[in-house]
């Protein structure tokens, strides 16, 4: 009996640990995409004040 609770421990352990890089590596991707989308806002702002 106790293998086995050590074996339901570990694989919720387990478990924890992929459901948190789930949302770790979301969370990156969703902050590069921001950071992508915005990258080019300052050469946008620099050519449009060089047409006045």
């Amino acid at each position: 009996m106790s293998t086995s609770w050590w074996g339901i421990v570990g694989g919720s352990a387990a478990l924890v640990v992929a459901a948190l890089n789930v949302v770790i590596h979301y969370r990156r991707e969703h902050r590069r995409q921001q950071l992508l989308r915005n990258l080019d806002h300052h050469d946008w702002w620099y050519r449009v004040l060089s047409r006045r």
